[in-house]
């Protein structure tokens, strides 16, 4: 069953709650997402350790061919 964007940023949102979230259904079919993620925890980690911990923040919803969420285009970054 395809994820909702809401469900994507209430997830992020528990582990990141001052974050700037934007999430985008890149093909309108619950599929194919893009998610912008802004947080000031990131300042002084690298762009993977960044979205590291935001997929850890995702539980689980992106392992494998089971996953919920089949694809999420990610940006991170700590605001300026």
């Amino acid at each position: 069953m395809p994820m909702q964007a809401n469900d994507i940023e209430d997830l992020i949102r528990a582990s990141f709650p001052d974050a700037r979230i934007t999430i985008t259904d890149l093909a309108g079919d619950g599929n194919h997402y893009a998610a912008e993620v802004i947080d000031a925890s990131f300042k002084g980690m690298n762009r993977v350790q960044q979205q590291r911990a935001v997929y850890a923040a995702l539980k689980g919803k992106m392992d494998g061919s089971q996953g919920e969420l089949h694809a999420l285009a990610l940006t991170t970054k700590a605001p300026e």
